[in-house]
């Protein structure tokens, strides 16, 4: 691998213009120490730096690249698009088709409402929510992270996880004081909470698959608990599937483990990668949006035409292609593998995979909650992940961040990461 000396030099350049020189945190390598590379390219399973260093990719953009970087179908309809114009502020047939196109992959979603990022997704479904049921208070889970909104920014999980932070300066508390939290997977304490705050809580939101906190599954009978506590209590149940959404099963969480959620909301994976969210849920709850009802939410932005045609692209593709089988296969074999090679090792490590959603934590196991997840040792795994990048394979550089793979993951990329993860645990060791 050749020095990064290009990256080095912009990163200098960023610092003196962007705070930390990045535009999101969790591109700064502050958990993991050193500088950040700067992308050049990216095609299939592999990124190429401004050095022209080449990695085989698992962060993926967080995820959405679900066919890998620059499918030829998906560039082909953004530039088809962008030919006719770049943003109207007025509706356009690509918004309809889309919509219709998520409804019936998620048929939880009778309405469908675009906007330009997660964050705003779950911001406004939240608002939804609130409006909705005439309640204040949502109940969100240690260690889940779903956008930098003010209410969500309370034990949170991804960025505000990696560097350590507490919770966000910044967020009145008279409002985090309408933030309930409770531990993933922990029936008892959602149970206590309802009983505390019976009544009062305007829904329960939650990512059903974590990946903000690393990839920690829910137990058996968790998310039917809570689609149970919340019809009993006339809370809504949100499901934060901007991560999970196409990814641990065409049909997102919801259909992976039969339980039917109010609202959902999803992000980029809709939008082929370009910036773009949406939330959507039963039609009485969606019908209390404007300019229907009288819960506001509005974006100059949202159904952006190259967004559209990009999402339109990508998931006619895993609806009619059904990628599924191979994606789960490969993304499994490569968490045996890489747990195999700890194992060899003497390493203490566990982890799993759903779909193409995956990850693993430097700790003996079983992950259930976020305080699990913080057990694992993460200066080996800083190390690791600098041993890994340095032999061509970049992992999300945080302990508490999931994995992705793509379809353009072959068998070899998936055996040449597994054999380089072996060679970059040793030297992580010592």
């Amino acid at each position: 691998m050749s020095r990064r000396e290009t990256s080095s030099a912009l990163f200098r350049r960023a610092v003196e213009v962007t705070p930390g020189g990045v535009n999101s945190p969790v591109r700064a390598f502050r958990s993991v120490g050193g500088e950040p590379f700067f992308v050049d390219r990216a095609q299939g399973a592999r990124i190429r730096d401004v050095d022209g260093n080449e990695y085989i990719d698992y962060v993926l953009s967080w995820g959405p690249m679900i066919l890998g970087h620059a499918h030829p179908a998906v560039v082909a309809a953004v530039c088809d698009a962008a030919r006719n114009g770049t943003s109207y502020g007025a509706p356009t047939e690509r918004e309809v088709e889309l919509a219709e196109l998520v409804r019936e992959l998620v048929p939880s979603m009778e309405r469908v409402r675009f906007v330009s990022s997660g964050t705003e997704a779950t911001m406004s479904a939240v608002r939804l929510a609130r409006g909705f049921t005439g309640r204040e208070f949502i109940l969100k889970f240690d260690g889940c992270y779903h956008g930098h909104g003010d209410s969500f920014l309370v034990k949170a999980g991804s960025g505000v996880a990696t560097l350590g932070l507490p919770n966000s300066p910044g967020v009145p508390a008279e409002l985090s004081k309408l933030t309930l939290t409770a531990p993933f997977n922990d029936v008892e304490a959602v149970e206590a909470v309802f009983r505390a705050y019976a009544g009062s809580i305007a829904a329960v939101i939650l990512e059903p698959v974590v990946g903000n906190a690393g990839f920690i599954p829910p137990d058996d009978g968790f998310l039917p608990m809570l689609r149970r506590i919340t019809e009993e209590d006339g809370a809504l149940l949100v499901f934060d599937e901007v991560m999970t959404g196409f990814r641990v099963a065409r049909g997102g969480a919801q259909e992976r483990f039969g339980v039917r959620p109010d609202l959902t909301t999803l992000g980029k994976v809709i939008g082929g990668g370009l910036p773009v969210g949406a939330y959507g849920g039963r039609r009485e709850i969606m019908d209390r949006i404007a300019p229907v009802g009288p819960v506001y939410q509005a974006g100059t932005l949202s159904g952006n035409p190259l967004a559209m045609a990009a999402g339109l692209a990508q998931l006619r593709i895993l609806r009619d292609e059904d990628p599924y089988p191979a994606l789960e296969r490969r993304t499994a074999r490569l968490v045996a593998g890489m747990l195999e090679a700890a194992g060899e090792m003497g390493v203490p490590a566990s982890g799993g995979s759903l779909g193409s959603m995956w990850g693993f934590f430097f700790t003996a196991g079983p992950v259930r909650s976020f305080d699990d997840a913080k057990r694992s040792d993460v200066p080996l795994f800083n190390r690791f992940f600098h041993a890994m990048l340095d032999r061509g394979v970049f992992l999300a550089p945080s302990q508490f961040e999931a994995g992705f793979t793509s379809t353009a993951h072959g068998d070899a990329e998936i055996e040449e990461t597994i054999g380089r993860a072996g060679e970059a645990l040793r030297a992580a060791l010592g």
